[in-house]
């Protein structure tokens, strides 16, 4: 069985659900914790803790799948209670301010915060994959032992004289590992120290056990990584103490940034493990923990992910979770604000597998939808409704027979074609040029949004143009809400701002309008942009652009007053 344990603070935490793998839950830059589905690979949940800008989430872990009451049921025979399927629910969520929150995928609400018993900002969680209790370590040096059932912390030590960085708990339940820059091993029913392990230089980062086997025995191994450290270390737990040194050493790219591992249940069945990288690669590996090994060991398979674009851009991966089938992987790639999940069959004997991916394509066809949320009502012809909403929102809604609801539901909607929005965008400026009166349709903020898209998508410089002259400020700044996150790129990449710059040269009004749309889409989308890595040189014309108009209006104002003292003296 795949294990997953919590991330840490030094990157976003992603982490894959236990078993089925059904969803991935993950926070991104603005703080909000995001659970996906990985199967229809849409949003399924979406939680903003009330402090999730001064105390962001720093880790995620998944609790054990369990039996789940969704509501109200009716009482099942004997029968019936046959084969009840357990399902991942509950997610804990450390945070910077020292708390831990515990989320119910099942209920979509916060379960229950655990708070008082870190001073510090909480590096890990962990849970007891048998009883109740979450195990979490912190800036505080100290790790604390959570009673779910009540709420409260039940046991509280400390555990280093560094931060702890890392935990995790053994299959039997009886061990706990943590560490900072020294790993410990823990009797959770003493918690007394049962063997220390050094060999790291920083702060460990990853702690997991690679088998399930009884500690009574020179059996049980695990394995560590550390930051800014390109080894993964294997570990053997060992009777008569003499586990000093780590057996084996798996070599990566880069510093390891989720881990996902099959664990072995006898010596003649190997450990598989799914290592995603900092610098966005995969690394596979398979190995038979049966005795130490002098060299490090290199990946079986690497994996790297690329657009299609000429000159091809890496796409990074997330994070990685293996299945009992070996040669099929989900993988979660792209940016944590919207991520990409597939289910893929790679070819391991191949010792490098490049997979091209056409990103910005993903990402519109799945954000489509996003785009219009406004549907019309289906009534009969002795309704009359008023439909509250956005200002442009004026068109009557026609009502529908009872003999075609049937055709209606059964057929698509019709859209409007470009042809017909561009008119009536130019109706609704001539209206309001010449002050219509108030009952006139306009175009909705929906048309403007989906207008936009489809300019942007097929660089045509009369829709752009058409869209880019309306006035309405408010009419901007719901547009740019309504965009997708595959548009807002375009918005401001070189070809945008290189636009910007000739309108300002030779239409200054236009200009303002332009400046006006750039100003809606930097402040709707702040964290989207942050986390570009390449922002100060998308965004670098503009900036020497409006840097050098700055410098020059100083002059203007100069040689303006000087005109116009020779003007009043004449």
């Amino acid at each position: 069985m795949a294990v997953d344990g919590g991330s840490t603070s030094l990157h976003l935490p992603c982490v894959f659900s236990p078993k089925a793998r059904q969803y991935l839950a993950l926070c991104a830059q603005d703080g909000k914790l995001r659970v996906w589905n990985t199967d229809s690979k849409t949003l399924h949940q979406e939680y903003v803790p009330s402090a999730h800008l001064s105390a962001t989430c720093m880790c995620i872990a998944w609790g054990p799948c369990r039996t789940v009451k969704e509501g109200p049921q009716r009482k099942k025979r004997k029968s019936e209670t046959v084969g009840v399927e357990k399902k991942a629910d509950l997610l804990a969520m450390g945070t910077a301010a020292g708390t831990v929150l515990i989320y119910s995928t099942v209920k979509g609400s916060l379960h229950c915060t655990l708070d008082e018993g870190h001073s510090g900002g909480v590096n890990c969680v962990q849970w007891h994959p048998l009883d109740s209790l979450l195990y979490s370590g912190s800036d505080d040096t100290n790790i604390v032992e959570w009673d779910l059932q009540t709420g409260k912390a039940r046991s509280k030590w400390k555990a280093d004289r560094a931060a702890v960085t890392s935990v995790c708990v053994s299959p039997d339940g009886k061990l706990l590992l943590s560490a900072g820059q020294i790993i410990k091993m823990w009797d959770l029913n003493t918690k007394e120290i049962y063997r220390k392990f050094t060999g790291h230089s920083t702060a460990v980062t990853t702690l997991c056990f690679a088998t399930t086997r009884p500690p009574d025995s020179n059996s049980l191994y695990f394995l560590s990584g550390a930051a800014h450290d390109r080894l993964l270390s294997v570990w053997q737990v060992r009777e008569d103490g003499k586990d000093k040194n780590s057996l084996v050493s798996f070599t990566l790219t880069d510093e390891p940034r989720h881990i996902d591992i099959i664990t072995s249940n006898s010596k003649e069945e190997a450990v598989r493990l799914a290592v995603v990288c900092k610098d966005g690669q995969l690394h596979f590996f398979e190995h038979f923990l049966n005795g130490p090994c002098k060299k490090p060991l290199s990946p079986s398979c690497t994996v790297l992910m690329s657009d299609t674009k000429e000159s091809p851009m890496p796409i990074p991966l997330l994070a990685a979770a293996l299945t009992t089938d070996p040669r099929t992987v989900v993988l979660a790639y792209g940016n944590h604000l919207q991520p990409m999940m597939e289910k893929v069959e790679i070819n391991t004997a191949e010792r490098h597998v490049c997979l091209t991916r056409d990103v910005q394509t993903s990402l519109s066809l799945s954000m489509d939808t996003t785009v219009s949320k406004v549907k019309t009502p289906i009534v009969d012809t002795k309704c009359r409704v008023l439909v509250p909403g956005l200002p442009g929102h004026q068109a009557p809604v026609k009502g529908t027979s009872q003999g075609s609801e049937k055709r209606k539901k059964q057929t698509a909607t019709k859209e409007m074609s470009i042809e017909e929005r561009l008119c009536e965008i130019n109706l609704s400026t001539a209206s309001t040029a010449k002050g219509a009166p108030k009952g006139t349709a306009s175009l909705q903020t929906d048309n403007f949004a989906v207008l936009l898209v489809q300019g942007l998508e097929s660089n045509d410089a009369n829709i752009l143009n058409e869209v880019f002259q309306t006035r309405k400020e408010m009419v901007v700044r719901k547009t740019v809400a309504r965009l997708p996150l595959s548009a807002v790129l375009p918005l401001v990449n070189e070809t945008w701002t290189s636009r910007l710059t000739n309108r300002l040269q030779g239409h200054p009004f236009t200009a303002v309008l332009m400046v006006r749309w750039l100003k809606a889409v930097l402040m709707h989308h702040t964290s989207y942009l942050v986390s570009l890595p390449d922002l100060v040189s998308q965004l670098g014309v503009l900036y020497h652009m409006i840097e050098s108009r700055v410098r020059m209006f100083h002059k203007l104002t100069k040689l303006h007053g000087k005109l116009y003292l020779l003007t009043t003296q004449v």
